[in-house]
């Protein structure tokens, strides 16, 4: 009997999965540990005083460097996807992110400017490189086994989730409370960590991912297409200039505002306009000039579909400029303008369910790590030994974290904490939306993207509310943590609407030769989006200082209930764009 390639991956499971999976896993959780650790102190090392051992920034230059860094690591995939498919292999991608990012890491730990900017250029790369290619390997894996994917990427994802929940919960603490370096250093030892056990465990995905695959013969799919549309040199002049254009914008708005205008690219004024925004909008509408020129010459299905795709991704730009404020001014709400302190009963039972949410998901991961140790330590036990190193350390991290606060007489919530929110909703609520979107009440594409954008205003709104008594210019307030409770609520509930759902859309709309470009487009989307929230961040100091900060926080609110309510009212138009995908 013919079995396929892959089946062997299946011959030795982990909780029905290959063991294979759980190295990802484990890669993955790193680093996302990392990542977020590091993002979670970013703003707050930048505007801390000097007496906090900070850089005493102004907020706005804060949030400008916050959005250039976060838009950058959503622009280096195409950098690090394309190296991967055409150079070196997912693989190679994989170990080369991750090492660039151990590299940026401890370069941060060091806290020069120097090292900081080195840091972050280190981390953008490393990113390109390995954020793209994990789920590349998985694909592969699992190539013959479509039924369990699905399976497959939800314990995926819940790594990604327990990363960033203990990254943020542990850098955080230490960043805060002991010193920056200590953060940054965290998120370095264990992107380390998760370097080493991929590289030593790397064997187990046989032969995928060790190079390039051969280039495929373009096959066209029936009433679409009848014939390839190359770009002329024309578009492809469009494409260079507006990518010179926005790269040169991203970079020169945190520069020129951090040298107080001293290396400003766009220094002049053109139709009342100021340099920066003429060009930027002079890009886009090179942008848009491309979509004019390029998407009629496809047959008209394809063409439909791609703008369908266009809409999402118009959608897609606000829903991150949104959600991403975050770790930008949602951190800085929650450092300056929140009441973090409990006392007496309330104090004891925040270290309660504090010390829970952090022992129970170890627990969990620890059981896993088990089950793959039983698999795997006699062929892979220098990775398997790595891994457990890192956990011991975890685990002491951990419980030192918690004999600390449990010493204190009163409870102190770190500003970073509210951050595993997101995390712990979405590793919370994730089984009931996935029941929903099986059930005969699954909504539609728009739908989704509709009710998205509400949870994600209900959570602003919740904010704007709670920000409602804070002086118009104040700096400083004693807002209850409730609110902020509320808005990671919504906007996980949000996120579940959104985000998973994305990139299937794309790939399910487009035909199969076309996916690489779309995603490219989608992923600029992503870094627009990312850039725009550090740009909102900016906006919401001026804001603050004449309206009030809870004006800014309803102007959010706001655009995202706009966007959601244009998105239902619109179905009719992308049901008929979309020629049946559903």
């Amino acid at each position: 009997m013919a079995t396929n390639s892959t089946d062997k991956f299946f011959e030795n499971p982990v909780i029905g999965h290959p063991a294979g999976l759980f190295v990802l896993f484990f890669t993955e959780m790193w680093e996302r540990f990392s990542y977020y650790g590091m993002r979670a102190l970013l703003v707050m090392f930048f505007t801390a005083s000097i007496m906090d051992e900070g850089w005493g920034w102004p907020r706005e230059h804060a949030f400008a460097i916050f959005g250039t860094y976060t838009s950058l690591v959503y622009l280096s995939t195409l950098l690090g996807g394309y190296f991967a498919d055409k150079k070196i292999g997912y693989r190679w991608a994989v170990v080369v992110g991750a090492l660039l990012m151990t590299l940026g890491h401890a370069a941060m730990a060091l806290e020069t400017p120097f090292f900081i900017y080195t840091g972050l250029t280190l981390l953008v790369f490393g990113s390109g490189f390995f954020k793209p290619n994990m789920t590349s390997i998985i694909s592969e894996m699992y190539k013959h086994r479509p039924e369990k994917k699905d399976g497959a990427y939800t314990i995926f994802y819940m790594g990604v989730n327990a990363g960033a929940f203990l990254g943020i919960l542990l850098c955080g603490y230490f960043g805060e409370q002991v010193g920056w370096r200590w953060g940054f250093g965290l998120a370095g030892i264990f992107m380390l960590f998760g370097l080493l056990q991929f590289w030593f465990a790397q064997d187990i995905f046989g032969n995928i991912g060790l190079k390039p695959a051969k280039k495929e013969e373009v096959v066209l799919e029936e009433g679409e297409d009848t014939q390839l549309n190359p770009f002329t040199k024309f578009e492809l002049v469009l494409i260079a200039v507006a990518s010179v254009i926005g790269l040169s914008w991203i970079l020169n708005d945190p520069v020129s505002k951090i040298s107080e205008g001293k290396y400003n690219l766009f220094d002049f004024e053109l139709f009342g306009l100021s340099g920066a925004n003429f060009m930027i909008l002079f890009a886009l509408v090179l942008f848009i000039l491309l979509l004019v020129i390029r998407i009629p010459k496809y047959a008209k299905i394809t063409r439909d579909r791609m703008l369908a795709v266009v809409f999402f991704a118009f959608v897609t730009i606000f829903f991150w400029a949104i959600f991403e404020q975050a770790p930008s001014s949602l951190t800085i709400f929650a450092r300056d303008y929140t009441d973090r302190i409990l006392e007496g009963s309330a104090g004891l039972t925040f270290k309660i369910v504090d010390a829970l949410i952090t022992i129970i998901p170890l627990v969990v991961i620890t059981w896993v790590l088990i089950k793959l140790f039983s698999k795997t330590f006699k062929k892979y036990s220098l990775s398997n030994i790595i891994l457990a190193l890192s956990f011991v350390i975890i685990w002491a991290l951990a419980l030192y974290r918690l004999f600390d606060k449990f010493n204190q007489d009163i409870a102190e919530i770190d500003a970073s904490w509210f951050g595993i929110l997101n995390s712990l909703f979405i590793i919370t609520l994730a089984p009931l939306f996935s029941k929903w979107w099986e059930s005969k009440y699954n909504p539609n594409a728009n739908m989704k993207y509709a009710i998205g954008m509400v949870l994600l205003g209900i959570g602003m709104a919740c904010v704007a509310i709670g920000a409602s008594d804070i002086p118009v210019g104040a700096r400083t307030a004693s807002v209850s943590m409730i609110w902020l409770v509320l808005v990671y609520l919504f906007h996980t509930m949000g996120e579940l609407c959104i985000s998973p759902v994305a990139l299937s859309y794309v790939s399910k709309l487009v035909p199969g030769r076309m996916i690489a470009m779309m995603f490219g487009i989608w992923y600029l989307a992503v870094a627009i989006g990312m850039k725009l929230a550090g740009v909102f961040g900016e906006a919401s100091e001026s804001i603050a200082k004449t309206e009030g900060l809870s004006y800014f926080f309803w102007l959010l609110t706001a655009v995202a209930v706009g966007l959601g309510i244009l998105s239902a009212i619109l179905y009719p138009v992308i049901k008929k764009l979309m020629h049946g995908v559903k």
